[in-house]
Formats: C-alpha cells, sequence, structure tokens
C-alpha cells in the first residue's frame, strides 16, 4: 500500500481481518453479562444488553429482569444489533471484495460508507443504554459499566476508523496495483 510498507499481494487481507475481529468483539458485547457491574462490596448487580440481575445481599440467589419490557431496552438492543448484522455483512463482502483478483475499489469504497452506518446504529444503542438504564432502573452501591460495554465500543470504533481505510484505499488504486513507477529523490550522476 505504501511504497516501502504493505505490499498488496502480501497484505490484502489485513482489512478483512480487521472486520473479523471486530465481528469477534461485537459477539463478546452482544453475548456477555458485562456491562454493568457492581464496583464495590456488596456486589448486588450486574447487567447485560438483554437483562439486569440483582440479588440482596453478597451470597443471594441472582433475581434478574429482562430488559426487553422496556421502550429504552429494545431500542438499544435493537440499534445495537442492526449495527452488528451490517458489521457482518461488511465483513462478508470484504472477503468477496478481496477474493478477487482484480479488486473492485467502488466495491471497497461502499462497504467503507455500510461501515459509517453500522457505526452510527452500534453507537446510538451504545448511548442509549447507559443513560435509560442508570435513570430507570435502581441501583445500589458503586456501579461501572464493564468489560462487556466496551467491547461495544471497541466494535464501534473499529467500524468508524476501517470505514476510513475502505473510503481511503481507492484514492491509492495506481500504488496499490503496481501500476506507478517508483520515483527516486536521488540520482546517480
Amino acid at each position: 500500500m505504501v511504497k516501502y510498507g504493505l505490499d498488496y499481494t502480501r497484505c490484502r487481507w489485513i482489512l478483512p481481518l480487521l472486520l473479523g475481529i471486530g465481528v469477534i468483539f461485537g459477539i463478546i458485547a452482544l453475548a456477555g453479562r458485562g456491562w454493568l457491574e457492581s464496583q464495590t462490596l456488596p456486589y448486588v448487580h450486574q447487567a447485560s444488553l438483554w437483562e439486569s440481575c440483582s440479588r440482596p445481599e453478597q451470597g443471594g440467589e441472582w433475581n434478574c429482569e429482562s430488559l426487553m419490557g422496556y421502550a429504552w431496552g429494545r431500542a438499544a438492543a435493537a440499534t445495537y444489533l442492526v449495527g452488528f448484522i451490517l458489521l457482518v455483512i461488511c465483513f462478508a463482502l470484504a472477503i468477496i471484495a478481496f477474493a478477487i483478483d482484480t479488486l473492485r475499489f467502488n466495491f471497497i469504497r461502499g462497504i467503507g460508507g455500510l461501515l459509517f452506518v453500522a457505526a452510527v446504529f452500534s453507537i446510538m444503542g451504545l448511548v442509549i443504554y447507559p443513560v435509560k438504564f442508570s435513570t430507570e432502573i435502581e441501583m445500589t452501591g458503586i456501579n461501572m459499566f464493564s468489560w462487556a460495554y466496551g467491547f461495544g465500543w471497541t466494535t464501534a470504533i473499529m467500524e468508524i476508523c476501517l470505514g476510513f481505510f475502505f473510503c481511503c484505499l481507492p484514492n491509492y488504486e495506481d500504488q496499490i496495483l503496481g501500476n506507478v513507477k517508483p520515483t527516486y529523490f536521488y540520482s546517480s550522476p
């Protein structure tokens, strides 16, 4: 990609690989139970994107309530899930685009645009969740948004960054495909 950096033939799978890592992070965020956890003793609260669990005391039994009973819970889950599905579609399209010998750069720019749309949906879900959760769910002690919520934000940030890469990649089409002769700044006498 760059004259002295990445060679296209060896590094053509880096962007689809990064999208695959984003998909894995998205799966962890969707399935993780650590969106919100109690930070200090007593550890009596934990929540995921789908449910909120609490217990009366440290060693007690967990009582879980579905967040799908709240309109904001359905909205947060739906928007994050739409962003994740768009990310999976972009991953599949990137595999197809980079598997073709003659790379279609307009196709790649479309993947970048779709990644920006996925990032918007993911960020909407990631903002709705903490705002409404903290105002409508009763919490005791000090609570923190935890590891699974962090994986959700990591996925959204990866969608934005990879969107820029996919959109800017066609600008260097000739350099990537080797159609430009190298220019040398030093000429021998």
